[in-house]
């Protein structure tokens, strides 16, 4: 009896630890995450910035074209001008009273064609009728050639008067060149920059009366180093700063030419920008930056 009690618990104590065994948890394999890999930022590639002012293509000093005294001054500094739009006017009273003694010349002798040429009438006439008598045996052949002479005389005068006017009409054309002189006119559109003279004053020829300066198309000359004369090329596109104007007013820009020579004083060549579309914050003469890729990352 006591035998079947002992083998009935050790089956007991058997079947219980195996239970154990089955509600114990099995360990599983967590992988490792592997090691972020860090990549180097790239950086934005270098940028030649270069300096130069803006300009213009017309841009000039009127000067005067003949002595004279500055009877009226018409422009200020900052007066908006349209292509011969007077400026300035010289006393002309001298050189608009020999004009009208060249134009009254210039009718006289139109006056005195007029007059050879009904002579010239008169004489073909006469030669007309001594002819018909010459052949009807009434007067001489020296009567009849002296007709003739008479007309062949007036038809040279007619000539001679002739000269005579084309030499009176170009004289007064001269003199009508000398009087524009007179009027100091805009050479294109623009404004006055700076005023030179004023009311009373004499001046010469060549003396600088205006400055006159287109207010576009506005471009920015600027000079590289020769090492970029084989990345830069026409028609590539920059960008336009300045100091002196806002972030949101940077402007861009064509290359529209390049030196295709070196400076060899300085080693440099000399490029010819033009500011795309309305850049009102831009004046002629100011000093900008002109930034663009620089020689391993310029694009055409």
């Amino acid at each position: 009896m006591k035998r079947h009690v002992l083998a009935l618990l050790s089956v007991t104590i058997f079947c219980s630890a195996c239970n154990q065994g089955k509600d114990q948890p099995v360990a599983t394999a967590v992988p490792t995450p592997a090691p972020a890999v860090s990549h180097p930022v790239v950086a934005p590639k270098p940028v030649f910035v270069a300096s130069g002012p803006v300009v213009v293509e017309n841009q000039v000093d009127v000067e005067a074209l003949r002595e004279g005294v500055i009877v009226e001054v018409l422009a200020q500094p900052g007066t908006r001008v349209r292509r011969g739009q007077l400026l300035a006017k010289l006393d002309d009273r001298q050189i608009a009273a020999d004009l009208e003694a060249a134009a009254a010349r210039s009718r006289a002798v139109e006056a005195n064609i007029e007059n050879w040429h009904a002579e010239e009438k008169v004489l073909q006439s006469d030669y007309d009728r001594e002819e018909k008598l010459y052949e009807a045996q009434i007067v001489s052949k020296e009567q009849r050639d002296h007709a003739k002479y008479k007309k062949e005389a007036d038809e040279f005068e007619i000539k001679r008067e002739t000269e005579t006017l084309v030499n009176a009409r170009n004289t007064q054309k001269s003199l009508e060149f000398e009087k524009d002189k007179t009027r100091i006119t805009a050479p294109f559109d623009g404004v006055v920059a700076r005023r030179y003279v004023r009311d009373g004053q004499k001046v010469a020829v060549g003396d600088r009366l205006f400055w006159v300066t287109a207010l576009g198309p506005l471009q920015v000359k600027f000079t590289l180093p020769e090492r970029l004369l084989s990345k830069v090329r026409v028609g590539q596109q920059l960008s336009i700063s300045s100091e002196d104007i806002s972030p949101q007013d940077a402007y861009t820009a064509k290359i529209a030419q390049v030196s295709p020579v070196v400076d060899p004083s300085s080693g440099t060549i000399e490029v010819l920008a033009q500011v795309e579309g309305t850049a009102p914050a831009l004046r002629p003469g100011m000093l900008v930056n002109v930034s663009l890729p620089d020689s391993g990352s310029v694009q055409p």
